[in-house]
């Protein structure tokens, strides 16, 4: 047996080193607002040399549409809030579908289609659930209902309490938007989008708001909430929205971060080191695949914001957010996919 055992512990070995780790891959929203960006096929190119396999569109371009075919890359494409008007109006809402969905599927992996991104439900909102009844209609048309899932993406200002988590609430002047809407997601299977930032928590609040939390970066927990401790903000800004969903009648709902990221440059905390802390810390955290203190051992599906530095945005912050710079380089190496040791961006 002891001649063996080299043996065995080089099989093991190569076990470890070739079995691919469990663990959901961290996709990236993918902004156009730029005038010095790649094209599209190149940029798409880009996301298969660097393993992104999940990718969030703002709106059914349809040239980068084209250049996700076949690519195995699963996408949210959204409909612009622009657009939402006319979504209300079922046979537009058809058209709509055959034209940015049905005609690019199943050569697209479509995973969510987001009816509107972050709409103020004074500004708006009425229209958010008569369009997402009307794309689901459209898709149930085609049969994809349960292939393709229909939803919309908030933010925390529609958040009222905010701590505890375990407190977390929609504001009582937005719950006749909010309710229906997580209502109907209920009904279809489907998920709630959420945009979460901890850096804008943590500049709005750098009082009661250590830095270290919002990066991941605290050696010890934070933040007790009952039996549950908090190391990091993200989690516990996750776990406020899991609990406002409960509290409007969503119970165990998935909520997928559709958002999430740190400015390089440009504003308060923004800056290159504390940017590449949170998007390497929050993309391992994602790949981890533990879930958070409320809902523990559930993954969290989540987009990093963004793929690129996008110089047409404004105020000036918005603009360096990127995880690549316009000429394809990356800021700092991020693993977004455990599907090999090592598999980084270089």
């Amino acid at each position: 047996m002891s001649q063996m055992t080299p043996l065995f512990l080089l099989i093991a070995l190569f076990t470890t080193i070739l079995t691919p780790t469990c663990g959901e891959p961290v996709g990236v929203c993918y902004g156009m607002m730029g005038n010095n960006l790649p094209s599209k096929p190149d940029t798409i190119a880009l996301f298969r040399e660097k393993n992104i396999r999940r990718v969030r569109l703002y709106d059914p371009n349809q040239a980068a549409l084209n250049a996700l075919k076949n690519t195995g890359i699963e996408v949210i494409v959204g409909v612009p809030n622009s657009d939402l008007r006319s979504l209300t109006n079922p046979s537009s809402a058809k058209s709509w579908v055959q034209n940015n969905v049905l005609n690019f599927y199943p050569a697209v992996s479509f995973k969510y289609i987001a009816v509107g991104n972050e709409v103020s439900p004074g500004n708006g909102g009425d229209l958010v659930l008569p369009a997402m009844r009307n794309v689901y209609d459209a898709l149930r048309g085609a049969n994809l209902q349960d292939r393709i899932k229909v939803s919309t993406a908030v933010d925390m200002t529609l958040i009222g309490n905010s701590f505890p988590p375990s407190s977390g609430e929609f504001r009582g002047d937005v719950r006749w938007y909010t309710d229906p809407v997580i209502g109907f997601l209920t009904s279809t299977n489907s998920a709630l989008l959420a945009n979460i930032y901890p850096y804008f928590s943590y500049v709005d609040n750098p009082r009661d708001i250590s830095l270290s939390y919002a990066l991941f970066t605290s050696p010890s927990v934070v933040v007790w909430d009952g039996s549950r401790g908090y190391q990091n903000l993200f989690d516990a800004l996750l776990d406020v929205v899991y609990s406002a969903v409960e509290r409007s009648g969503g119970g165990s709902l998935p909520v997928v971060v559709s958002e999430s990221g740190w400015p390089s440059n440009g504003g308060n905390a923004a800056s290159f080191d504390n940017a590449r802390a949170y998007y390497t810390n929050l993309a391992a955290r994602v790949r981890e695949n533990r879930g958070t203190p409320k809902r523990p051992g559930r993954g969290v599906e989540t987009y990093l914001f963004a793929m690129f530095d996008e110089n047409q945005k404004s105020p000036e912050i918005e603009k360096n957010f990127g995880l690549f710079f316009p000429n394809k380089q990356p800021k700092f190496p991020i693993t977004f996919s455990a599907v090999t040791a090592g598999t980084a961006v270089e």
